[in-house]
């Protein structure tokens, strides 16, 4: 069984991408917890309610659509932390920076407390507001979250864990495939039984400058003709629709790289600054890489014309990202390999070379010689309040977050430029639309340059003549009544956990509300609860009884937890109760271990004179670093606080990035060309520490006169490769989801055209909507005879009992088959009267089931003759390079697809499942390859070994 629902992002034109897939026995998976950028709980509240029977949770991109509100579900629905989630490693820490820049961009996406929920705990008297704030999660908290993911490789099997209140997955098995358009974007395929599903939205088979192409036709380096086999035929495809309306560029990708660098040439011709709106953690990558290496090249011819104009990457997590990107080279286009393995061997140097060297070195990928990474409000205002002063001001390229132009550094440069006809915004992705009645900035440029381009006689700049609203949100700390009700609720909400039992007190963020000391206890979300998998579904219940115009539960809802709860009580009648009311409440707190056993912090174990030394130690790298002490003097804390200060020990959002200058790798770990002005720039505040707060939305319009433009860079499959590679996929089922409904209607319809009329289901739910798109199976009883069973012959395979069956299937009535048990039952031999007579007595009986039965002596040398035997099992190389290596050879992988046994023979898969082995024949000087005939058939008998011969017989 196999049933889909979408919960965001079908039918729609909203980008966000949420789905539900249910498998035989009641296993849920969820693939993406995606939000858009009006970041409306509303949509969520589905997903809230699924919370509950999840097994298992898959991400497939790092970018807003496909993650952004997994911090949100972490710390505000309960239980949800107890989910496995899996994902690539660049999905795991890129994902990462991106909620960490998203909260510390928009106060928005913290979201807002419903009224209802506040209504609740008022008094008549108060007046709630609609406007109070939930606590954003900081970014420890994020961090937390991400470390919980589970990483996996591509090509790599794996059976996943379920949730604790997941039923049993039963050999689930997950496969994660390279989708490109995003550093560690992810094709998953989902094997369950005879259910093989391939879930892939939002993938691109075109190489890009960082990206490989999906693994569709095996990768990159793959040039194959057909599908791999993993992915082909499945038993149903999940497939965006979004682009199925898009022609591909002619030219293809150096087509659009040129096509950006002459708008963007166009533009610093006459003086302008080009705004580029992009993510912060996906796209951004492939952009960053095209224009650094676009100034490259520029700069070495010497007379271009981008020399004049500075370039700029805004965003407040950018060092992190690109310092991650560092870090995962492996992930990207064989390209990037082979340049950065060329940098690092031309880096090479004897130690004392002089500075005067170091400019002619070159650069690795992502170590920007004319990008300068902005990570702080005020380098913005510097870039363009330094020039005021100057006559022709500096021509600027800015690469800034995010896309929507909602929030982050990009919706700030606009405003600043948006009335100078000079300027220009260049759109790269087509802009989603999360609402109807507020589109985002980026829609309505997008739609206006739409209109410009349908009345291409018209002035283009004409068009743009218009006035745009700017919607800024702003934090503003609670007061008076709003602090009140604030506090009330968070009582409530805090009763509500400790009554459920199932997260703790530090879901919430009491240690900047109200200052309770509940908020130091440590979490008690790793506490398992066996008895009681089930409260979880009764979170709703329980809200139901709390939801009363008070602060506190009753008797009744507290239960046993009356006699922690409230004073003077100190019986409680346990006759006829269930549950955890039977047994005096004593939460039982975990002590925090890791795999070697439980966490030790070292100091508390110090003796009192190791103490005394490192506090020595401690005071006197202080006075090292304090250039103006002398011997004797007496130190004072303010001085030592700002030493600590000056020398970086404190929190800072932001790395230091003090490095010796000579240091032989100086370029790739460099996160900007040169150090300048803007570098000591201190850190924007941090609003999120600002404790309880509400939202507060100031408007303003402001008229845009500058240019705008749209080329497409969003990396997403078009129309001729949908066309292309469904038909070679092959599935049984298709649904399509993650696109508009013109979209997806055009996309269904075409590919009926395509694919064989009839032998494939297409399917185009809307959002809630399921579908049962289980596989086609036609199975029928059948009643294997005693004397069968007795020759059956069982083999395993991988966890499977396999046997071949020959025999002769009878259509037994039930008087008949009663007769020959008893029969059997009585070991009586069977005369060919007493088989006979019967049938003819019952001949107008209903049939019962078919029995199968041996054959006949006559029969079962001329079935045996005509039966071949065969290899039942699938052999995978690593499983086969491990089993050499137990028996002593040695084997290891060269290339994909390739494992090389002793040095002398190769085995390969090929896409269509054939093992080859090949062998040269080398000599051996003794050893295990000498032995069963040498590797060659040693390999062959492992082989053999691991499959199931199923004979003829």
């Amino acid at each position: 069984m196999f049933t889909f629902s979408s919960l965001q992002g079908a039918l729609s034109e909203s980008a966000a991408s949420q789905s539900i897939l249910e498998l035989d026995g009641g296993i849920k998976v969820l693939v993406d917890v995606g939000w858009d950028e009006s970041f409306d709980v509303a949509k969520l509240k589905e997903l809230e309610k699924q919370v509950p029977t999840l097994s298992l949770i898959l991400l497939t991109h790092a970018t807003t659509n496909h993650i952004a509100a997994f911090a949100h579900c972490c710390k505000h629905f309960p239980r949800f932390t107890a989910i496995p989630v899996y994902a690539t490693s660049p999905v795991i820490a890129l994902g990462r920076t991106l909620l960490q820049d998203l909260y510390a961009s928009t106060p928005v996406a913290a979201t807002t407390i419903s009224s209802t929920s506040l209504d609740e705990v008022s008094y008549a008297t108060q007046q709630s507001s609609s406007d109070i704030l939930l606590q954003a999660p900081t970014p420890e908290e994020i961090a937390t979250y991400f470390s919980l993911v589970h990483p996996l490789k591509y090509s790599q099997p794996h059976q996943p864990l379920g949730s604790p209140f997941s039923p049993p997955l039963n050999g689930l098995t997950i496969t994660a495939y390279n989708s490109g358009r995003t550093l560690g974007g992810t094709i998953w395929h989902i094997q369950h039984g005879l259910e093989s599903i391939v879930y892939a939205v939002d993938w691109n088979q075109g190489r890009e400058n960082v990206f490989a192409g999906a693994a569709w036709l095996g990768g990159a380096g793959g040039g194959g003709a057909e599908i791999i086999e993993q992915l082909r035929k499945p038993t149903a495809l999940v497939c965006s629709s979004r682009g199925g309306e898009k022609t591909a560029i002619a030219g293809g990708r150096s087509k659009r790289d040129e096509q950006l660098l002459n708008k963007v040439k166009a533009c610093i011709t006459r003086g302008g600054t080009v705004l580029i709106p992009v993510d912060s953690s996906a796209r951004v990558l492939e952009l960053a890489y095209l224009m650094d290496h676009a100034w490259r090249a520029d700069a070495a011819t010497g007379d271009g014309q981008l020399k004049s104009a500075k370039l700029y990457l805004a965003g407040r997590n950018i060092h992190s990202t690109m310092r991650y990107a560092r870090s995962m080279l492996e992930w990207m286009d064989d390209g990037i390999v082979r340049e950065f393995e060329a940098v690092v061997d031309g880096s090479r140097r004897v130690n004392g070379t002089t500075d005067g060297t170091k400019s002619t070195k070159e650069a690795g990928p992502f170590d920007f010689r004319f990008l300068k990474l902005l990570d702080r409000r005020g380098q913005i205002d510097k870039v363009f309040d330094g020039e005021t002063a100057e006559s022709s001001p500096t021509a600027r390229v800015i690469l800034a977050s995010d896309s929507t132009l909602e929030w982050g550094f990009s919706k700030d440069v606009l405003k600043r430029i948006a009335q100078d006809p000079k300027n220009m915004v260049i759109l790269t992705e087509y802009p989603s639309l999360a609402s109807e009645t507020q589109p985002s900035l980026a829609r309505t440029l997008w739609t206006w340059w739409k209109e410009s381009q349908e009345r291409a006689n018209e002035v283009p700049n004409g068009a743009n003549l218009r006035e745009l609203e700017f919607i800024d949100a702003k934090r503003q700390p609670l007061e008076g009544n709003d602090l009140t009700i604030y506090q009330q609720w968070l009582a409530q909400q805090r009763q509500l956990q400790t009554t459920l039992q199932s997260g703790g007190a530090n879901v919430l963020e009491a240690a900047g509300d109200v200052g309770d000391e509940a908020s130091e206890s440590e979490s008690e979300s790793e506490d398992s609860d066996n008895e009681q998998q089930g409260r979880a579904l009764n979170a709703a219940t329980t809200m139901g009884q709390a939801s009363r115009k008070k602060a506190a539960l009753t008797d009744e809802d507290l239960g046993i937890n009356i006699l922690l709860k409230k004073k003077g009580v100190y019986d409680f009648d346990v006759r006829n109760k269930k549950g955890r009311d039977r047994m005096f409440p004593h939460p039982v707190r975990r002590k925090r271990a890791d795999d070697y056993g439980e966490l030790i912090r070292p100091e508390d174990f110090l003796r009192a004179e190791e103490r005394d030394d490192n506090d020595a130690q401690d005071l006197a790298q202080m006075g090292r670093d304090e250039e103006e002490e002398k011997l004797g003097k007496k130190r004072k804390w303010d001085n030592a606080a700002s030493s600590a200060k000056n020398q970086g020990s404190g929190p800072s959002k932001r790395p230091h990035l003090t490095r010796n200058a000579t240091d032989e790798f100086e370029p790739a770990l460099s996160d900007g060309p040169v150090e300048d002005e803007l570098d000591g720039i201190p850190d924007d505040p941090d609003e999120t520490s600002l404790g309880p707060s509400k939202l507060v939305l100031m408007k303003q319009t402001v008229t845009i006169k500058l240019e705008v433009e749209f080329i497409d860079l969003s990396g997403i499959h078009d129309k001729r490769s949908l066309h292309m590679l469904i038909p070679l996929i092959q599935p049984r089922k298709l649904i399509l989801i993650g696109g508009s409904e013109g979209e997806t209607l055009t996309l269904a319809s075409d590919c009926k055209k395509l694919l064989a009329e009839g032998s494939v289901s297409i399917y185009t739910p809307n959002v809630g909507v399921t579908v049962d798109a289980s596989v086609d199976t036609n199975a029928w009883v059948v009643k294997l005879a005693p004397s069968l069973v007795k020759q059956l012959k069982w083999q395993n395979v991988r966890g499977l009992s396999i046997a071949t069956v020959t025999g002769r299937l009878l259509a037994m009535h039930k008087e008949l088959a009663a007769r020959r048990d008893e029969e059997a039952a009585n070991k009586r031999l069977k005369t060919e009267d007493s088989t006979e007579s019967p049938a003819e007595a019952v001949e107008e009986e209903e049939p019962v089931e078919p029995t199968l039965d041996v054959l006949p002596s006559n029969m079962a040398s001329a079935a045996r003759s005509i039966a071949q035997p065969l290899h039942v099992g699938d052999l995978r190389l690593a499983d086969l390079r491990k089993a050499m290596q137990q028996s002593g050879h040695t084997a290891e992988f060269r290339g994909e697809g390739t494992l090389l046994v002793d040095g002398s023979v190769v085995v390969r898969k090929t896409t269509a499942g054939r093992i080859d082995v090949e062998s040269i024949g080398l000599p051996t000087d003794g050893g295990p390859a000498t032995q069963l005939g040498g590797t060659f058939y040693a390999v062959k008998k492992t082989i053999y070994e691991s499959l199931a011969v199923v004979a003829g017989a």
